[in-house]
């Protein structure tokens, strides 16, 4: 870590004292009631809990547990964990009571607060007997150990704890597309590295305004939203729901906003279901009156006044992309990984190229190795996998780059395309690998589908289950059929003879992260999907249709 890098409790303290009383946060309440919370308000409100916390007389460095949706008590919580010395455990706030036990136990976590939650009583069976639960102010109902009107009664801390730069900070457990969680333990040396040079690159103030909605427990929102608060001191508005996402969005008139290409997709999705894409595309062609709907449509989003678009994760097709940019949103791609706080690349203003990611951030080294996989390394890498020294040894090189699972190319100007990832590419019966993830990014961008995952290890050729959109669902079975078969012919055209795609398979299921098919962080689970589909797949190819309904 550089030595002018400020660690994130200083950085609080700082704008805590600057001040005090600017708006910090902004909580929807029940009602449509709205619940703002200045700098001084979070600093007293974690002192007070960080007060409670000591009183507990927990060993240094314990674990304790946030479990909740996105709502200002999960921050402030985190907050009064570091003041009190000891280290946040966040959970995925729609975890199985099992994946909840699994985690808890693995972290030997003491305490865990408990927050905004859809189903809670499914959840709580896998909170051990011996953990004490903490309810916070949007806690649902049922019986609690404490309740953060508790440790408010007590007086705040009077000191300004400062732990070290290599203190262990926080343990943040992997959602995975396959396999079990793994937790990434992250010091608070990392953390700062990342937020302080995130912040100067993409140029953000005071004056910017968030809104958090992806899983607080996720890196890419702990960094983009709570460290980059902490850090540029910016405003946070938090979503209500689903339901009233878009109302919330348009409150928040977020000027920087992260989201994940099924949030991009999902906002196209619904631009084309109330216009016609042609519509829509022969009004944008027109010079003056295109700039006007562009900035129409951006408003009816609530994305007029963003200054950054950023979306990780998975990659976007690059059709969506330009759709975006006609809108007159420069929708950026950035990548990172749990196990380096999110930080690694990013497009450059002006320096975009089609179907590269960008280049490396700053104090970002990179190589490409002999097999092709993408490793990089910088102060943001992991300490390791908690109590997994095997798993730790198996990610990291013996000179500390990380082995992201991702294969890669450079260009000469620096700029990073991904091919795949190491252990989703498949070989066919034929003795052919093929990588997924590019045809998906071509099926993806069709306006009929939702969702796609291609399968193909040990069938003579791949398939791609896919999805329906909301739109295309409405629309007649030989219009869908029709467009989809022109859709194949046309990726198949530009693919490789061992690529080529039987056909396509519409899946009757909606993949979500309730059923399983999907992440936390909305990722497909690849190996749900081939277990669930699995069964079939010999038939459908035998069938060799270019379009088969999943009945």
């Amino acid at each position: 870590m550089a030595a002018a890098d400020r660690l994130p409790l200083d950085m609080f303290y700082e704008r805590e004292q600057r001040h005090p009383d600017k708006r910090y946060m902004v909580q929807p309440l029940a009602g449509g009631q709205l619940e703002t919370l200045t700098w001084a308000q979070v600093g007293e409100q974690a002192r007070r809990a960080a007060a409670w916390l000591r009183e507990q007389e927990l060993e240094p460095l314990s674990r304790i547990a946030i479990i909740s949706k996105n709502c200002a008590h999960w921050i402030v919580a985190d907050l009064a964990i570091w003041m009190a010395g000891h280290v946040s455990v966040p959970l995925y706030p729609n975890l199985t009571a099992e994946s909840v036990r699994q985690v808890l136990e693995h972290a030997e976590a003491q305490l865990a607060f408990i927050g905004k939650l859809d189903d809670w009583p499914a959840m709580a069976p896998g909170v051990p007997a011996a953990v004490r639960c903490i309810g916070l102010p949007l806690r649902p109902s049922g019986r609690f150990d404490h309740l953060w009107s508790d440790l408010q009664c007590c007086a705040p801390i009077t000191d300004s704890p400062r732990p070290p730069a290599e203190q262990l900070m926080t343990i943040i457990y992997t959602s995975g597309t396959t396999g079990t969680p793994k937790g990434v333990m992250h010091n608070y040396s990392n953390f700062a590295f990342a937020a302080s040079r995130a912040i100067k690159l993409f140029n953000v103030a005071e004056e910017d305004r968030l809104l958090s909605y992806l899983p607080l427990c996720h890196v890419a929102e702990r960094m983009f939203v709570e460290m980059a608060s902490i850090y540029a001191g910016q405003s946070i508005f938090f979503a209500e729901s689903l339901e009233t996402f878009v109302e919330d969005l348009r409150r928040a008139r977020p000027t920087v906003f992260f989201g994940v290409p099924r949030i991009w997709s999902k906002f196209h999705h619904g631009v084309i279901a109330r216009m016609p894409a042609r519509k829509l595309d022969r009004l944008l062609r027109v010079p003056l009156l295109g700039r006007l709907v562009g900035r129409k449509v951006l408003k009816g989003l609530g994305l007029d006044a963003v200054r950054f678009a950023l979306s990780g994760a998975a990659p976007v097709p690059e059709a969506l992309l330009n759709w975006y940019r006609r809108l007159g949103l420069d929708l950026q791609e950035v990548y990172g990984m749990t196990e380096n706080c999110g930080y690694s690349h990013v497009c450059r203003p002006g320096r975009y190229k089609a179907g590269w990611i960008g280049q490396n951030n700053p104090d970002v080294q990179v190589r490409i190795s002999e097999e092709g996989e993408v490793l990089v390394r910088s102060g943001a890498t992991m300490q390791g996998y908690y109590k997994d020294a095997e798993k730790t040894a198996e990610t990291l090189t013996a000179d500390g780059f990380l082995r992201t699972g991702d294969k890669g190319e450079q260009d000469a100007e620096g700029n990073l395309r991904l091919t795949g990832r190491i252990k989703e590419i498949f070989k066919t019966s034929k003795g052919k690998y093929v990588a997924p993830a590019p045809i998906e990014n071509r099926l993806a961008v069709h306006a009929r589908i939702e969702q796609v995952c291609v399968v193909g290890d040990g069938l003579p050729q791949p398939m791609a289950l896919c999805v329906l959109s909301e739109v295309a669902r409405q629309e007649p079975r030989s219009d869908v059929e029709n467009s989809l078969a022109r859709l194949l012919a046309e990726i198949n055209a530009v693919l490789d003879k061992h690529e080529q795609l039987q056909g396509l398979i519409l899946v009757k299921d909606v993949w979500a992260v309730e059923n399983g098919f999907l992440t936390p962080t909305l990722k497909i689970k690849r190996n749900v999907v081939e277990s669930a589909y699995g069964g079939r797949f010999a038939e459908w190819g035998e069938r060799r249709e270019p379009v088969l309904w999943h009945e």
